[in-house]
């Protein structure tokens, strides 16, 4: 084949990939057809020179990172501010003029300012960089009839890929051979149990979480082998998909910046006018162009509030630090009054609303059903009956239950650092919890009746099994109900789906632990409660065995089983994520589930925490929202509480969806799929702990500790930050208005200035700002959790405060002019007066700090104490 006619056929096969990668079509093509169109071979995969020739047309395997801003670049941005360009243009005039004094003064205020804001915004955007790290690993693939080992970033489409227990998976993969294969795909799907995988096709419309037959770049193999033929590289994964969405995600600026920006713009417009009006009312009246200059820089300068910018990055400082010592690390400065403005908290489920601890709650055996208390793999907790602790030695069905769901199980706990954790499978780990419960210890139960033989969980039979030799139980082990273990016989032990068990038992144990006839309809009608309430449901049984039977196949798992019982588990919600989510709906803040998990367990978890709207908890899939137009969307988020197996694009729509509707939206995720919501968000939220990094970097703000509750505590402190904020604005802008109302009434009424601009920059900068911090440790109203979210739209001034700036104002424009005035007249020192009416303003400021403080409130409530 010329090189001409091999050029043709690669760029026919780019298109045809190119088609069916936008159409999202491998997982319901056959193999044989995907073979076809990737034009390779299972048993040998490609060779060599094949391989060459689709690395130049398809390039490396790998995402490109989006380059940085240069810091230099990023300093001089600092500069592009409104109220700043005044600033520069005046210190510009006064060095032309010879005034270098004041010139270095205005200039070091502005190169104070731009000091301050590049420092918090220093970090570069890097979530490609770490979501291309995600994927980069090595892979086990066939080429020229061989297994060979090659960088990730080699692989071309129609590679075949072979896949272990422990290996990242590293492209996207067909699958077209599976043995007991399950891949985690939680930072993907926001599934948190590993995905039992197959090589048989699916329908065209089923959701990327049950894509049973693929296997995506970044996700991990848990258990079992397989192979599966690359259909997708570098930015045409699913995982490049997504760094697609982060790149083209818009960086919204937060509510505060929005206000701020509109406030610098209104007041430099009015500080321009009015100078510019001073300017010309002075020569109007006869005075020199210096004299006049002097007097407009003055204006200018005293009517900008230079010392704001410091004031509100040092209360935003305080927040953050504050935030800090209750698990929420903030990344963005302006994140931290953003969260206290939230009106909408989008929460991932699993392990910020939950424990992230599978924990068994109900039982299900001899015809009763227990209730089992704790949470997670703490062996702490109790079996009741009817809200009274069972009796072991009465209860012979249940112990058999908790014993299979025991011994049947290859996971095992471990306790570091005071946590339990599961080493497997969590399922497997919360029927060890349970069984922990009632004393028993999986490490001497398995001494006492060791495994002979295991049939590992087979997603074809949908059950595990193991085979335990027959022994009697030494007398420490004190659970005389396990007289079912004899010496004479061994045992199988069982654990599947109820489907799967069911159909293989004719018997079944009631509750004195004697054999009878199975009951069928009333085990599926408790199977149908259990799910209600959101518990996984797995069944158990066993069979008794000659002991000289040592190894297991399936045809013994056919017939004869014994039904022990039902074990339903769920992920429990944090009962301080209860109170939290319970608090934020009574400040008025909506909170939203967002999971990768089932809609009907969603839904029991969020009628659990008290998630409602007018009483109703209302579920969309991912399914359905894909068939919404925008209008429908909107209509959807406003009336929806839970958003189950929803694919990134969606989760991104929802938040887009809420912020046209003028909602500001904080955003919480801990996987790859949530990094471009968690950007698109007024503010997102990444977990510290279960977090990638992809997930960290495209977020404002971490939780140490994952907990919902931090969320509610971070919500408290941003809210009082803003509160504070406001302190400061309505301490420092009357004083600008006051300096501002003199010199403007000196010129129009050709009076001297009675203060100069030095002085201005003085009192603005030096004072203002060593005046103002205390306000920014101000510590949190009783009340402020139970007032609703302020208006979005509200303005940064509202009327009342507007008001009270423009009567403080006036009271210190009578205060310098006064003080002025007197002193000009009694001792005929401009100098003298010029000091002294600063003096006064100083002396003005401190009672009126006093009036808007809480100290003021406190020593009132302390007097009112001794009385």
């Amino acid at each position: 084949m010329d090189a001409d006619e091999n050029n043709y056929k690669l760029n026919n096969m780019r298109v045809e990939l190119k088609e069916i990668i936008q159409s999202s079509q491998w997982h319901q093509l056959s193999t044989n057809e995907i073979t076809r169109h990737l034009e390779t071979d299972l048993e040998t995969g490609l060779s060599e020179s094949e391989v060459a020739k689709r690395q130049s047309h398809f390039g490396a395997n790998e995402l490109k990172a989006k380059p940085g801003t240069s810091p230099i670049v990023k300093f001089l941005q600092q500069f592009n501010q409104p109220l700043l360009y005044i600033l520069l243009i005046a210190g510009a005039i006064k060095a032309l003029i010879g005034q270098w004094v004041n010139a270095w003064v205005i200039w070091g205020v502005t190169l104070i300012n731009a000091i301050i804001g590049f420092i918090q915004e220093s970090k570069a955007e890097s979530a490609i960089a770490a979501l291309a790290s995600s994927v980069r690993t090595n892979a086990t693939i066939l080429r020229n009839g061989k297994k060979i080992q090659v960088p990730s970033t080699e692989l071309v489409p129609g590679d075949i890929v072979l896949l272990a227990s422990g290996d990242k998976v590293p492209a996207d993969l067909r699958l077209v051979q599976t043995r007991n294969l399950q891949i985690n795909e939680s930072a993907l799907t926001g599934e948190s149990i590993a995905v039992e995988k197959n090589s048989q096709p699916v329908n065209p419309d089923i959701p990327l979480a049950e894509r049973t037959n693929m296997a995506y770049a970044g996700s991990f193999v848990t258990f079992g082998t397989g192979s599966g033929i690359v259909v997708a590289i570098g930015e045409a994964t699913e995982t490049g998909r997504l760094s697609q969405l982060i790149e083209q995600g818009t960086s919204l600026k937060t509510p505060l910046t929005r206000k701020f920006d509109k406030f610098s713009r209104t007041l430099l417009y009015i500080i321009l006018g009015i100078a510019t009006l001073t300017f010309a009312v002075g020569l109007g009246y006869g005075n020199s162009w210096a004299e006049m200059f002097e007097a407009a820089v003055a204006f200018a300068v005293s009517a900008i509030p230079e010392g704001l910018p410091a004031v509100v990055t040092v209360t935003l400082a305080i927040g953050v630090s504050r935030m800090a010592r209750r698990h929420a690390i903030v990344r963005k400065l302006p994140a931290v009054e953003t969260l206290g403005g939230a009106t909408v908290i989008c929460s991932d489920k699993t392990g910020t609303l939950t424990e992230n601890q599978m924990t068994v709650q109900g039982i299900y055996a001899g015809g009763q059903y227990y209730t089992v208390t704790g949470v997670g793999y703490a062996p702490s907790g109790e079996i009741l009956l009817h809200e009274k602790q069972v009796d072991l030695n009465t209860s012979p069905v249940l112990v058999e239950c908790l014993v299979a769901g025991l011994l049947c199980n290859d996971a095992r706990l471990e306790q570091k650092d005071e946590q339990w954790q599961v080493i497997g499978d969590p399922t497997e780990g919360a029927l060890i919890a349970a069984a922990n419960k009632i004393g028993f210890n999986k490490s001497n139960l398995e001494r006492e009746i060791p495994r002979l033989d295991v049939i590992p969980f087979e997603s074809e039979f949908q059950y595990m099994a193991t085979l335990h030799q027959g022994k009697k139980l030494s007398p420490n082990t004190h659970h005389s109900a396990l007289s079912t273990t004899h010496s004479s016989l061994s045992t199988i032990y069982i654990k599947g789906s109820v489907e799967a068990i069911v159909k293989s038992c004719r018997q079944m144990l009631d509750a004195e632990g004697k054999i009878v006839p199975i009951q069928a309809n009333t085990i599926h009608s408790s199977v149908n409660a259990m799910a209600q309430q959101g518990l996984r449901v797995l069944a158990f049984a066993k069979k008794n065995v000659p002991t000289t039977k040592n190894s297991l196949d399936h045809g013994d798992i056919q017939n004869d089983l014994i039904f022990l019982g039902l074990q339903g588990m769920i992920d429990p919600p944090r009962s301080e994520a209860i109170i939290a989510v319970q608090a934020c709906i009574e400040a008025g803040i909506k909170v939203k589930m967002i999971t990768g998990d089932h809609a009907v367990t969603a839904q029991a978890i969020a009628k659990r925490m008290g998630f409602n709207k007018n009483g109703e908890v209302m579920a969309f899939t991912g399914q359905q929202l894909a068939q919404m137009d925008n209008q429908q969307l909107k209509t959807a988020v406003e009336d929806g509480v839970v958003f189950a197996r929803v694919a990134p694009e969606q989760k991104l729509r929802i938040v887009e969806a809420l912020q046209s509707k003028g909602e500001i939206v904080a955003m919480t995720g801990d996987g790859v799929n949530d990094a471009p919501a968690l950007k698109q968000a007024d503010i997102g939220i990444a977990m510290g702990g279960a977090g990638t990094e992809v997930a960290k970097e495209a977020s404002d703000m971490i939780l140490t500790d994952d907990n919902f509750a931090s969320i509610q505590a971070a919500v408290e402190e941003g809210r009082t930050v803003y509160r504070n904020l406001l302190k400061a604005i309505a301490f420092i802008l009357p004083v600008n208005g006051g300096e501002s109302m003199t010199i403007l009434i000196s010129v129009l009424f050709a009076r001297v200035l009675p203060i100069l601009s030095l002085q201005v920059l003085w009192l603005n900068m030096v004072n203002s700002i060593a005046m103002t911090v205390p306000l920014a440790f101000e510590p949190s109203s009783k009340r402020v959790m139970q007032q609703p979210p302020r208006n979005p739209r509200q303005p940064l001034l509202s009327g009342n405060l507007i008001k009270r700036i423009g009567v403080i104002s006036i009271f210190n424009w009578i205060l310098i002019f006064g003080m002025f005035e007197w002193i000009r007249q009694t001792t005929g020192n401009i100098d003298l007066g010029r000091t002294m009416a600063i003096q006064a303003l100083v002396v003005g400021r401190v009672f009126y700090l006093l009036s808007i403080s809480k100290l003021s409130a406190m020593i009132i409530d302390t007097i009112r104490a001794v009385r």
